[in-house]
């Protein structure tokens, strides 16, 4: 295997590079999980398949845990919303007269009776 040679600080930029952009912490997720296994697979090069994606990892807790708590607020904002909406939907009900239905005819508007 041939590895060209990088400057130093060639690799401690691209080492930032890979702890912002999760992938430290996804692979170190990776190899806990596969050190904490009671039967280790027999092809260890294989373990990391078992993943779909290695990004799926990259998740901690803190961001689960915000995103849960978004979606509780917007499950909540819509609720909200939804009974705000019918509110609404009542006293607009209030406004409106009633629309005559389609089978009965209509009275003229002098108040004569139609020949």
């Amino acid at each position: 295997v041939f590895f060209p040679q990088v400057s130093p600080a060639d690799r401690e930029h691209f080492r930032r590079y890979l702890e912002r952009s999760g992938v430290v912490d996804s692979l170190t997720t990776l190899f806990v999980s596969l050190y904490e296994q009671q039967e280790k697979p027999a092809q260890a090069l294989e373990y990391p398949s078992r993943f779909e994606r290695l990004g799926a990892m990259t998740l901690t807790a803190p961001h689960t845990q915000a995103l849960q708590q978004e979606a509780n607020d917007l499950r909540q904002r819509c609720e909200c919303l939804e009974e705000e909406n019918k509110d609404l939907k009542a006293k607009l009900q209030q406004y409106e007269p009633d629309a005559p239905e389609d089978d009965e005819p209509e009275a003229p508007e002098d108040g004569a009776a139609a020949n």
